[in-house]
């Protein structure tokens, strides 16, 4: 569900699923925590979603229906391990963001240096109307847009333009046309992977250890674990599993 090639110093991560507009499932993000392990010959990664769309969030059609959300459960304790690696990797990581990246896909920009989307896409965490907290990404996202847009952005499940989410700090760049998304992340993986590795490395490291949230990975998925119940069951199967 996931393409991985490597050219020279930059690993391409494709999420190929783009009939389900590259919706995670468990196993998707397993392959994901994998491919985010890159070895030392890697300086920079670029995540890129194959189709219309970089990343429409869980599959939640892999919970359906399970009053237990089991399904739910793993991916987010998945999505938690993804977020950990890319952090914690010496390889500086560009995303390329064409569509919508939304709930988990929008999770997955929070574990990136860079991040170019086209002007159309929508960025955000509607999710939260079913009673997903999207806290497993809480201590990411106010890394790149600070205390106030985080909250906004977590708390209120309206999709941000590539304007806005550019203008907050969580969008790097802005390009025209969808066309031109991957080739930019390409690009752009490119030229930060020919910069000296040790440099990026311990650049990426340091950035991490000056946040004033630090490693607050399991407790933010913690966090968004407790948040299932019921209410989330019966919101999944009236909103979702039932249309």
């Amino acid at each position: 569900m996931i393409r991985v090639e490597d050219a020279a110093a930059v690993r391409t991560i494709a999420m190929s699923r783009p009939e389900k507009r590259n919706a995670l499932t468990t196993a998707m993000l397993g392959e994901l925590e994998h491919a985010f392990a890159v070895p030392d010959s890697i300086r920079a990664v670029a995540l890129i979603g194959e189709g219309p769309v970089f990343c429409a969030g869980f599959d939640l059609f892999e919970n359906a229906p399970d009053v237990e959300l089991r399904s739910l459960r793993a991916q987010l304790s998945g999505l938690a391990a993804v977020l950990s690696v890319m952090r914690s990797s010496h390889a500086a990581i560009v995303a390329g963001v064409q569509g919508a990246a939304v709930a988990g896909g929008c999770a997955l920009l929070g574990g990136c240096d860079l991040v170019i989307a086209d002007r159309a896409a929508k960025l955000g965490y509607p999710v939260v109307r079913l009673g997903i907290s999207p806290a497993v990404t809480g201590p990411y996202l106010r890394q790149s847009v600070g205390d106030g847009s985080a909250r906004a952005i977590m708390l209120d499940p309206m999709l941000l333009t590539s304007d806005a989410a550019h203008a907050m700090g969580l969008v790097s760049q802005v390009v025209n046309d969808a066309a031109e998304v991957a080739p930019a992340a390409l690009a752009a993986a490119g030229r930060l992977a020919s910069k000296p590795g040790l440099a990026i490395a311990e650049t990426r490291r340091w950035l991490g250890v000056l946040s004033p949230m630090g490693d607050w990975t399991d407790v933010a998925r913690d966090a968004s674990l407790a948040a299932l119940d019921r209410d989330t069951f019966v919101r999944l199967q009236q909103e979702v599993w039932n249309r």
